[in-house]
């Protein structure tokens, strides 16, 4: 009997040992240091709001991991200059994701309103919709804030749903993030406005925030979050083939616009309730039904249905099914954004009150500053404007995964000013309006890391 018992916690041992590599449990942003910050409109000064930020407990078993999060990220929150009376408020969350997630194989399930995944740094992620939809017998839209209900009541099935990308633009803050009564989430792509090619909106202009991550044409885009599938997600750039050959390439969605003036029919191209013809106010692409999906067989770098496939990614280089954050050459969110209209997988709210089964604590190992002990690895960073005269903007290629020491250094090798690159940010700025003209070092340092680059300050 006691080699029974110490075979089976033996056995339980090397299962809690294997686990420990899942990038399920590894990948979570942690942190109960830092504090978050956020913007009103008309100020321009992020103002402190004393949540913390990221995730502040990982824990797994055999089969689970528990994630606890604010859902509150480093990166500022706000302004949202629609009128939105909300602010990013601690969720005191908990979310339970397998470590061997599931394919569904029976029929897909739809993905919701709310909460459909979650980023690595505890934020939600929501699908496209807004709550807002078509009422055909009124001619006009219903359900969401300032307008009526929909006929059926949240959620009835009407022909025509309103996408939040194009409809909401001007309430997204500049890391293309909103609050529902608190809850922040993305709806696409958690990358900032400003960092996009073709820049559609100025919300970055006054307000500088960043995001989660930095999109890189050259390299494998992160691993940047979890679906209610268990199913991982990954920003724009992928192994162009499936395999993990073929190079970098923009993994790219297989919805297109259709080729309608009117909305009289499905994507399907059954006949439906209509809804307002194309237009100026509803252009095309204004609800989801102006979309359909085109197969690309034998292209793996477009994506299935619900804008994910099978692949080999850094993470898992035996393969798993992954979605993708798509964008279009621009660097614009491209639709279904992140996940759907359908789940691949097993679907459950990942959402729980607590955790009811005997757990390990994930712990981050640290260095005695602190910080997050990673392994060799070089850091890509753009510094801009140089030359410069009010601001210097250091901005990290990818993701962050640690807390950086930015400082700015003069000729003499005198430390003239510093702050910190917050893990699960993208962007730091440092203030040069009162720095004399001359020549400047910038050192950006890390638990095992150091990168400078040289500026030039002017006046």
């Amino acid at each position: 009997m006691i080699k029974k018992i110490q075979l089976l916690s033996l056995l339980f041992v090397c299962v809690l040992g294997k686990a420990q590599t899942n990038p399920v449990i590894t990948s979570w942003l942690q942190n109960n240091t830092l504090t978050g910050t956020y913007y009103v409109s008309g100020n321009p000064v992020a103002i402190p709001n004393n949540i913390l930020v990221n995730c502040q407990k990982v824990e797994y078993s055999p089969s689970n991991v528990y994630v606890t999060t604010t859902g509150v990220p480093a990166y500022p929150t706000g302004p949202f200059l629609d009128g939105n009376p909300s602010n990013a408020t601690n969720q005191n969350a908990i979310f339970k994701f397998p470590l061997n997630p599931a394919q569904n194989t029976g029929s897909a399930t739809a993905t919701t309103g709310g909460n459909i995944g979650v980023f690595i740094n505890g934020v939600a992620l929501f699908d496209y919709r807004d709550g807002v939809s078509w009422n055909a017998a009124t001619n006009a839209l219903c359900g969401g804030p300032g307008n009526p209900p929909c006929p059926g009541g949240p959620g009835a099935n009407l022909p025509w749903n309103r996408d939040a990308i194009p409809a909401e633009r001007a309430g997204f803050d500049c890391s293309k993030a909103h609050p529902a009564m608190g809850n922040y989430h993305h709806h696409q792509n958690p990358s900032a406005f400003k960092l996009d090619i073709t820049v559609i909106s100025t919300i970055c202009s006054v307000y500088d925030a960043n995001g989660l991550y930095s999109i890189d044409s050259a390299k494998h885009s992160p691993l940047i979050g979890y679906a209610y599938d268990g199913f991982p997600i990954y920003g724009a750039y992928g192994f162009k083939n499936a395999n993990g050959t073929g190079g970098i390439a923009r993994i790219k969605s297989s919805y297109q616009l259709r080729s309608i003036t009117t909305r009289t029919s499905s994507p399907s191209g059954a006949t439906v309730t209509a809804g307002p013809v194309v237009s100026a106010t509803y252009p095309l692409g204004y609800f989801r039904e102006d979309y359909e999906f085109i197969s690309h067989a034998g292209q793996d770098d477009y994506l299935d249905v619900h804008n994910g496939r099978f692949c080999i990614t850094p993470e898992y280089p035996a393969g798993i099914y992954c979605y993708f954050a798509t964008v279009d050459n621009k660097w614009n969110s491209a639709y279904p954004y992140v996940v759907g209209p359908t789940f691949y997988g097993v679907y459950a709210n990942r959402k729980v009150t607590s955790v009811t089964e005997t757990t390990t604590t994930y712990s981050l190992v640290t260095n005695n500053t602190g910080m997050l002990k990673l392994k060799n690895e070089t850091i890509d960073v753009n510094v801009f404007p140089n030359p410069s005269n009010d601001f210097i903007a250091i901005q990290y290629v990818g993701l962050n995964t640690e807390n950086l020491n930015v400082e700015l250094f003069d000729v003499l090798g005198k430390l003239v000013q510093k702050t910190i690159l917050n893990q699960g940010s993208a962007i730091a700025y440092l203030d040069t309006k009162t720095i004399y003209a001359g020549n400047y070092v910038v050192k950006i340092s890390g638990s095992n890391v150091i990168t400078t680059k040289n500026v030039v300050i002017f006046k």
